[in-house]
């Protein structure tokens, strides 16, 4: 049976990234004035480059190429069909993304861009095609159905981009979906000098928050992912394995990004004083959460996300986050084009529209019915009355309904009601008289 795949969501969202990071910043779009039409076909070679930019746009396109390889094969398709997909499709994509950048004049097209992307997808797909032929990714199924519940794959997407989106330095540790202070700023701005505009007694003050509300941000944070793990998991001991490494990966998340942009002497400066008690408090309720039921940990997950955004929304940006981009020659990697950041503002809310939908699946696995066998007991023959003519016999001796004229299991077009001969009818007389019981 074919079913949906957490791989096909992925390929999805990564493509999505990618055309975000080959078209940033989308503006100022124009037609080349000295470039003829037949000249954009082609595209030039470069003139200068560094490592980075080596690294970056191979290792790009290696995770779309092994996604979109088992997106296909996890669908139900073919072997051929994801080679296609892989392997000509992405170097597609690489293709029209940079012909694209002739429009944009902060961008700069390239052949190595292109020549390295393609490697990247057909990486990527050999390596998804080494797992399939070596039964990788039937081992994943099984382990999948083990451990998940079906129809989870949108979870399991949404559980593999959160740590991505840990990349990007949050307000307080493990606090992502800080959307709305965002928003707001957009609204400022499109307002500006009109009668709506907001006045400095509006704008409000970028205050720390308190230790509690901190420790509280922080405990939200962790629980929620580990809520949504457990909403789509099964019974058992299983889960306190899950909630134990959802904990783990979030620290290891936040160490990775504070590394990344802050150095290494500073991996452990985000565990304040209100940070220990916050992921203590995290990790012991989604502990008793194990425990619940997969309904009660989405609808526990909205309380708990719901918190999350209104907590982040209140606490102020890093004021120093940008010198320290700017500084740390690898963090280029964490904020390239901005993807790990809308990755960290969307997840909460992505995962509230998730656990909305959670919350309205029962907990008893769905039956399917192929035949009316399967809705009938299995003891309705014994439990149908007994026919009327069982017994009757005529003048003759002989049974006025045979045994097989009428038995339970007979379609009820076909049965007919015994009739009595025992009576010889007159002239003039019915022949077929009613008899009472």
């Amino acid at each position: 049976m074919e079913r949906r795949s957490s791989a096909t969501w992925l390929a999805l969202c990564y493509g999505l990234l990618v055309v975000y990071a080959s078209l940033y910043p989308f503006w100022p779009w124009r037609v080349p004035p000295s470039l003829p039409w037949p000249g954009m076909v082609g595209l030039p070679w470069p003139r200068y480059w560094g490592r980075f930019d080596l690294w970056a746009n191979a290792l790009g396109y290696w995770p779309l190429g092994l996604l979109a390889f088992a997106a296909v094969i996890r669908s139900g398709g073919r072997t051929a069909g994801a080679l296609l997909l892989s392997m000509v499709g992405l170097p597609l994509l690489s293709f029209s993304m940079e012909t694209l950048q002739y429009f944009l004049p902060g961008r700069v097209p390239s052949l190595a861009d292109f020549l390295l992307n393609s490697a990247g997808a057909w990486i990527g797909a050999l390596c998804a095609w080494g797992l399939h032929r070596f039964g990788g990714l039937a081992r994943w199924t099984g382990w999948r159905e083990r451990w998940f519940v079906p129809h989870s794959a949108g979870a399991l997407a949404l559980l593999a981009l959160w740590p991505i989106g840990l990349l990007y330095p949050a307000p307080v540790p493990l606090g992502l979906g800080q959307l709305l202070p965002r928003l707001r700023e957009l609204a400022g701005a499109m307002l500006e000098n009109t009668p709506w505009q907001m006045t400095a007694d509006e704008v409000p003050l970028d205050l720390p928050l308190p230790p509690g509300l901190e420790a509280i941000a922080i405990a939200m944070g962790v629980l929620a992912p580990c809520l949504l793990a457990l909403s789509v998991a099964r019974p058992g001991k299983r889960r306190l394995a899950l909630v134990v490494g959802a904990a783990a990966l979030g620290m290891l998340g936040t160490a990775w990004s504070t590394l990344l942009n802050f150095g290494p002497d500073h991996v452990w400066a985000w565990l304040t004083p209100a940070t220990g008690p916050g992921l203590g408090a995290g990790v012991a309720l989604a502990l008793m959460a194990a425990w619940m039921s997969r309904r009660a940990n989405a609808a526990w997950g909205l309380v708990v996300l719901t918190a999350l955004i209104a907590l982040v929304a209140e606490a102020p940006a890093d004021p120093y986050l940008l010198e320290n981009l700017q500084a740390w020659e690898q963090g280029r990697f964490v904020n390239l084009y901005g993807l790990a950041q809308w990755i960290g503002w969307l997840w909460p809310f992505a995962a509230l529209a998730w656990l909305l939908y959670g919350v309205t699946q029962s907990d008893r696995p769905r039956q399917v019915f192929h035949s009316v066998q399967d809705v009938l007991p299995e003891d309705l023959p014994e439990r149908l009355p007994k026919p009327l003519s069982e017994g009757m016999h005529d003048d003759r001796g002989t049974p006025a309904v045979t045994p097989g004229d009428f038995h339970p299991g007979m379609p009820i077009a076909e049965r007919v009601e015994p009739r009595d001969r025992s009576h010889t009818p007159t002239v003039g007389e019915n022949p077929e008289p009613t008899i009472k019981p």
